[in-house]
């Protein structure tokens, strides 16, 4: 990992949403389609990953969210020590994933940057610029979509009632968070 650097250093508060980039955040990617990976990565992870497309799943420690049926983002729940260069995860997995071809491992922490909107007007936010319907999306806890908002790719987890994870590549971090203030501002 990077010397990790925020790229938002404050947080929007517009017409009751409240924006903010939660940092740092472990983040890897995991890829891999035999039956020994999935067996090795719910052991180390202890939960199983989800399968389903749009889906998510969820331990104490760590979040796996589906990307296509043999990628997964994994992110830790709980912020790391911002001077932390490792994390055991990442070197258990790729010691029993990456090392025995079973898949790959890759940190990509330091890639998204993990914005956190909490509010009642999420949704109408989302609708001024993103072609995803949310009507169903809104209605499950753990729902994943990897859509455009204001033609920027993110990906987005539904966390709790009028909370969701939005994660961004860190290259247009700056250009969505400045549209994001914008909109919020006018909701």
């Amino acid at each position: 990992m990077l010397n990790y650097n925020p790229v938002i250093n404050e947080e929007i508060n517009h017409n009751g949403l409240l924006i903010k980039e939660i940092s740092p955040i472990m983040k890897l990617n995991l890829r891999g389609n035999k039956r020994e990976f999935f067996t090795s990565v719910g052991k180390n992870l202890d939960m199983t990953l989800p399968t389903e497309a749009n889906t998510s799943s969820t331990s104490d420690k760590f979040t796996s969210i589906w990307l296509s049926p043999d990628e997964w983002m994994i992110v830790s729940n709980q912020t790391t020590e911002k001077n932390s260069k490792k994390y055991e995860l990442e070197e258990l997995l790729f010691n029993n994933i990456s090392k025995t071809n079973l898949g790959s491992v890759t940190d990509v922490s330091d890639q998204f940057v993990l914005l956190e909107i909490e509010g009642k007007s999420i949704y109408e936010l989302f609708a001024s610029s993103c072609p995803f319907n949310f009507n169903t999306f809104k209605e499950k806890k753990g729902s994943t979509t990897q859509t455009l908002l204001n033609h920027i790719d993110v990906i987005i987890l539904h966390k709790d009632d009028n909370l969701v994870n939005l994660f961004v590549r860190r290259s247009f971090s700056e250009h969505l968070w400045s549209w994001l203030n914008d909109i919020a501002s006018r909701l």
